[in-house]
């Protein structure tokens, strides 16, 4: 960091099943800004400071929680709330750099804390947050804008037999579907029904979460997912389309995400150039129309029939291995600049929101 820089927070970790891949993208981060502050959100709530070095010497974070000692803690606030109240007191022109995935973290939560603070941060406002996050919403709002969409329905929660229904309706008639958290990502809580068998084990499964799921037909085709990111004028971009291919019987889940069991990524794709622009122009669609800033992520399929939206991530990885990453890479920047980009973009969001509040 340099005198301009301005003082920087890396918030990482949060209450969702998404934080062991937030651990991973803050060590990662913490590497490019070595005098940034480090703030542990713990699943039960409270916020830890922790030493950088402690964030660093962690092991294995998608294998293992990170649970800082008293030795590689600097004090602890009660609650998110109290730790953003302390931010705003004492350190007001702070940009907090949100490492965070799924959850409170990417669901407009945390984002609205920080707009009641007058705080920058970077990543989509709460609003956009919360459409995107929303994974039928978010399919509504791409579908009005012209993007095409696979069908899909919302399970009736604590109804095995309505949500076996439900799926093996999406079976018979697509041969395939595809179960997910309507908010939730990082392919946490993801099954893949290809019988009717499975139906009824995947309706008990989801019934006893409690949480609402989607059932979603299942599209056949090369799966990509593409970057897209704000250029210091305001001007959304695409960074580049990646691909995964997937060995035979494999899903794309957590381990194939994040410990490379069964997957191959390619970045950029290998895929003929109509594909690939398919892909590209849906998620800048995505990104547009759901109102995002900073960088976002959209999984797209693309079918015979065309590009089909799957989801639109607001804070997508930053992990060594993640593909923000290796498309800023294959764009020839350095996620340095790339992020220091996002930084002025969160205190322009800011001096603008401000300024906006006066006008009133």
């Amino acid at each position: 960091m340099n005198e301009s820089t301005p003082a920087l927070l890396l918030l990482f970790g949060g209450t969702s099943g998404e934080r062991r891949v937030s651990v991973a993208s803050a060590q990662n981060v913490s590497t490019l800004f070595s005098q940034a502050k480090t703030w542990f959100w713990t699943p039960d709530g409270r916020v830890v400071v922790c030493e950088r070095a402690a964030l660093l010497a962690h092991k294995k974070p998608f294998e293992e929680d990170f649970a800082p000692t008293d030795e590689g803690s600097l004090g602890t606030f009660a609650s998110i709330e109290v730790a953003l109240d302390h931010l705003r007191a004492r350190e007001p022109d702070c940009v907090v750099l949100l490492c965070l995935h799924g959850g409170t973290g990417e669901d407009g939560t945390i984002q609205r804390l920080c707009e009641a603070r007058d705080l920058a941060y970077t990543g989509s406002d709460s609003a956009a947050s919360a459409k995107a996050f929303d994974k039928v919403l978010a399919k509504s709002i791409v579908r009005a804008a012209g993007g095409r969409v696979a069908e899909s329905v919302v399970l009736p929660p604590d109804d095995v037999i309505a949500a076996r229904a439900a799926i093996e309706e999406i079976v018979s008639e697509h041969g395939r579907a595809v179960v997910k958290p309507v908010a939730d990502g990082s392919s946490v809580g993801l099954f893949h029904a290809r019988t009717l068998e499975d139906a009824r084990t995947i309706a008990e499964e989801v019934a006893s979460r409690g949480v609402a799921y989607l059932c979603e037909a299942f599209v056949s085709g090369p799966e990509l997912t593409v970057g897209v990111a704000q250029t210091d004028s305001g001007e959304a971009r695409v960074l580049c389309a990646s691909e995964v291919r997937l060995d035979p019987g494999r899903v794309f889940d957590f381990e194939g995400k994040y410990l490379g069991k069964g997957t191959i990524e390619l970045t950029p794709a290998e895929q003929p150039a109509p594909i690939v622009r398919a892909a590209e122009d849906l998620a800048l669609l995505a990104h547009n129309a759901l109102g995002c800033e900073g960088y976002t992520r959209t999984d797209v399929i693309v079918s015979e029939r065309g590009a089909v939206f799957l989801e639109t991530n607001t804070l997508p990885g930053l992990t060594k291995a993640s593909f923000i990453p290796q498309q800023v890479a294959a764009k020839g920047e350095e996620l340095g600049d790339f992020l220091r980009t996002h930084i002025r973009l969160a205190l322009a969001r800011r001096d603008r929101d401000r300024a906006a509040r006066t006008a009133r």
